[in-house]
């Protein structure tokens, strides 16, 4: 998955990959590394410069404290973000149905949850 391209008047509240590495304390081929396996998906300029957004940073603080801290692999930093991603979802999804409408929701996406982690167990 590729980031989107990014018009200038986007550009407040953006880190060019330099910036964020140092923001982060992190090397900027560990940022090219996690963009390269999906955990995070800067967006480009037209020159094709990587910009990471606040939401950037603190997705990669994130994936910093489960691999520094919790030492997560890569494997299990992506499946804990699949499952977080997945949960904000179905939260969601909670706002907006009821009844029927609801319990088929919530049974297909506690599923796909299911299946994650099948799918990693294999």
């Amino acid at each position: 998955m590729t980031g989107r391209r990014i018009d200038q008047q986007d550009y407040e509240g953006v880190y060019i990959i330099s910036v964020a590495a140092r923001i982060l304390e992190m090397h900027p081929q560990t940022l090219r590394k996690y963009e390269r396996i999906g955990l995070v998906r800067p967006s480009r300029t037209a020159g094709m410069l990587r910009l990471y957004s606040e939401e950037d940073v603190a997705r990669l603080r994130l994936i910093k404290h489960l691999v520094g801290d919790l030492g997560l692999n890569l494997a299990g930093v992506q499946l804990a973000v699949q499952i977080f991603n997945q949960t904000i979802h179905m939260k969601n999804l909670l706002r907006n149905l009821e009844g029927d409408e609801l319990k088929v929701s919530l049974d297909q996406d506690m599923n796909e949850v299911l299946e994650l982690l099948q799918g990693r167990l294999r």
